[in-house]
């Protein structure tokens, strides 16, 4: 039996614009949203209407309503905020499998799917690291690695395969950091993906992947002694 469709409801529409405007940016994360009356009449809506749309960003966890300090941006997805609330509970073990997943498998997509610019780029990357390498720049080399990956993830072609990484990132690359921190005696050229970066070039998908098991496991064992200390 074929059911009649529902219109959208006055309150999910402007929810979905109010998402939009998250997701495009122009709410950016940690902003405090434009005044109440200001919103009324952008959406040319009821004070009810406009508040149980924001409750349902709010439930959904791109907006998250402070004591004295209004509504602010939280996320810039709804995925996003649910996978933040998972990696929460995660062990950072988990996360690490979870990433080497996701890189894996970018990883052999972009050595099938990658082009001369996505090379150029993941190639900027790797020089960056190379140069933080050689001044000890902890923060620089850190940045530039975090792009360095992301710009593989980009080269998949896969935008959802994307997005998850995106998310998945910030929390894990924070404690990476702090790793690196404790661990003054890392040698960062042990992260430059220089041999990652080759098989992607010559295309091979096997290649790339070994490459990133190899990576993720030297991490993950010096993560685990760290955590054992």
């Amino acid at each position: 039996m074929i059911r009649k469709t529902n219109r959208k409801s006055l309150v999910e529409q402007v929810a979905e614009q109010m998402e939009h405007l998250i997701e495009q940016r122009e709410w950016k994360v940690g902003e405090k949203l434009p005044p109440e009356m200001e919103l009324m009449e952008e959406f040319d809506v009821s004070r009810n209407t406009l508040r149980e749309a924001i409750r349902a960003l709010v439930h959904a966890g791109l907006l998250e309503t402070k004591q004295g300090s209004g509504t602010i941006v939280r996320s810039t997805s709804v995925l996003g905020a649910a996978l933040e609330r998972h990696i929460k509970k995660s062990t950072m073990l988990e996360t690490l499998e979870v990433r080497l997943a996701l890189e894996k498998q970018a990883a052999q997509m972009a050595a099938e799917q990658r082009t001369e610019a996505d090379l150029a780029m993941i190639k900027t990357y790797i020089d960056r690291s190379k140069n933080a390498s050689v001044n000890q720049d902890l923060d620089q080399f850190i940045a530039s690695d975090i792009q360095f990956h992301k710009t593989i993830v980009q080269a998949s072609g896969n935008q959802l395969l994307v997005d998850l990484y995106e998310h998945m990132t910030d929390i894990l690359y924070s404690f990476v950091h702090d790793f690196m921190v404790m661990k003054p005696s890392f040698p960062l050229e042990q992260e430059v993906h220089l041999g990652l970066f080759e098989a992607i070039q010559k295309q091979d998908k096997n290649s790339a992947a070994s490459y990133v098991e190899h990576d993720m496991e030297v991490l993950k064992e010096n993560i685990i002694t760290m955590m054992e200390e």
